[in-house]
């Protein structure tokens, strides 16, 4: 039996893989404790577990799909190390990591980053409404991670300068991204574009810059094949994209035919991590 106080979405979700073997690609529901427990030994700094609230939205705004925990921001904490926060501090690079994660709802994974790295700077952002920001701005309090993380309202495409205007750590000029990242959010073809407008406008220019783009396939594999379609012309290079298995080891190449060959099931199984970097002679940021 279920306990009393259990969400209804995680019952739901713990159903449907129990019965039919659904792999749930949603947790939690609007306004409810999600607990996320820390790898044991995993940094020395990080309490044994992160706790945010899952945020709701005004009603008006119900189509953000933000008032639960997807696998991709889950995926994205487990994986965190994969992110190579600290390759981004070597020689000739700044002691301070400036990184963005853009649609971040509850802001789970930039919080744990935020706890994990002392040397990064990290700005979590979401569509500026107003029950979803007051959530994620107290997720950052309740977590204790005021000092390198903030949270700041943005939609996508539009002026970038909220987003990148001076930190209080020493810089006096607009800064951008070492890293930029996103869970899921490539779900509605309509926001593609900008979405790749404020990519590009937010990363800095340079070599070793990296955005990191993860998404169920739930998504739907040619949503994600339009994407990466568009990216070309903003002159990104796709460094990688690799299928991993939620809650497993298995791992394989991005491969758009398999969409005629599974279903609902196998889908469910499975998260697209893509990996992209400015190209060689590329100049986004001038062009748009």
């Amino acid at each position: 039996m279920d306990p009393p106080d259990a969400d209804p979405e995680d019952i739901l979700s713990a159903s449907l893989e129990s019965l039919y073997g659904f792999t749930p690609i949603t947790f939690s529901t609007a306004g409810s404790v999600f607990t996320y427990p820390t790898k044991p030994g995993r940094i020395p700094l990080v309490p044994e577990q992160i706790e945010v609230v899952t945020p709701d939205t005004d009603p008006s705004n119900w189509s953000l799909h933000a008032s639960s925990i997807w696998v991709s921001s889950l995926f994205i904490a487990d994986h965190l190390e994969e992110l190579q926060i600290d390759a981004m501090t070597g020689t000739g690079t700044p002691a301070v990591v400036h990184v963005l994660e853009l649609g971040a709802g509850a802001g789970l994974p930039s919080i744990l980053l935020a706890r994990m790295y002392q040397h990064a700077c990290v700005t979590v952002s979401d569509y500026p409404d107003g029950p979803l920001m007051r959530t994620l701005s107290d997720n950052i309090r309740r977590n204790r991670v005021s000092e390198r993380c903030l949270a700041v309202p943005y939609a996508w495409g539009t002026d970038v300068g909220p987003l990148v205007h001076p930190r209080s750590d020493g810089h006096d000029h607009d800064v951008r991204f070492d890293i930029i990242f996103a869970a899921d959010t490539l779900w509605n073809p309509e926001l593609h574009t900008p979405f790749l407008d404020t990519l590009c406008m937010c990363l800095k220019q340079g070599p070793d810059s990296r955005i990191h783009l993860v998404a169920g396939l739930h998504t739907g594999r040619y949503t994600i094949k339009s994407f990466l379609d568009v990216t070309i012309r903003r002159r990104l290079i796709l460094l990688s994209a690799t299928e991993r298995e939620v809650g497993g080891t298995q791992s394989r190449a991005w491969d758009v035919s398999r969409a005629e060959g599974e279903d609902e099931r196998e889908r469910r199984r499975w998260v697209v991590w893509m990996v992209l970097k400015w190209g060689d002679s590329g100049d986004a940021l001038k062009s748009l």
